[in-house]
């Protein structure tokens, strides 16, 4: 498949109303760990997070979408501003009619971030699909875009500061930061 310009990229962007991610493997990197007691530990890219939060300030909002259902994620979410998580349902593109009609958002609106096969059906589905760079081939095949950057090393955050720039939103954001509401 042919990849759209970064002009055809930037229009689709600028509709957006909602990110979708994936977590492990997008939010965090392609590791699981557990301590001792066998409780699992993950580790968030902090850049990504301020991304996130920074969309919510200009009106974006952001769902967690996992295939595995995990407490970790409520808290990273809440830290974020993430709107929702849900977990523990494959397929992932079975949740996104509820979620068009929760949030009033078409398929246009929406981006979703995958890295690997369980994330096809979002890829295809959304407005804009997008892999991070170490994503199964599959799913770099049929992206709208491959980010730079893997996932859990600030992938996200690229994606977040496109949305801005693609709605004109910097100035916005730069304001925020020196006169928080």
């Amino acid at each position: 498949m042919k990849k759209k310009n970064i002009k055809e990229i930037k229009k689709k962007l600028a509709k957006v109303k909602l990110l979708i991610l994936d977590v492990d493997g997008v939010l965090t990197k392609e590791e699981i760990i557990y301590d001792d007691r066998g409780r699992e530990l993950k580790m968030f890219n902090v850049k990504d997070g301020l991304g996130v939060y920074l969309l919510s300030v200009i009106g974006v909002k952001t769902i967690f979408l996992s295939a595995k259902d995990s407490p970790i994620l409520k808290k990273r979410a809440k830290d974020m501003h993430v709107v929702e998580v849900r977990g523990g349902e494959i397929p992932k593109e079975r949740q996104l009619e509820e979620i068009k009609n929760k949030y009033q958002v078409a398929e246009k609106e929406i981006c979703f971030i995958g890295d690997d096969l369980i994330d096809l059906g979002m890829i295809e589905k959304a407005g804009i699909g997008i892999a991070v760079k170490n994503s199964y081939p599959e799913l770099k095949k049929i992206s709208d875009y491959i980010t730079s950057r893997r996932g859990g090393e600030g992938a996200v955050r690229e994606v977040a500061d496109l949305i801005i720039n693609a709605k004109g939103a910097k100035k916005d954001i730069l304001e925020f930061i020196r006169n928080p509401r």
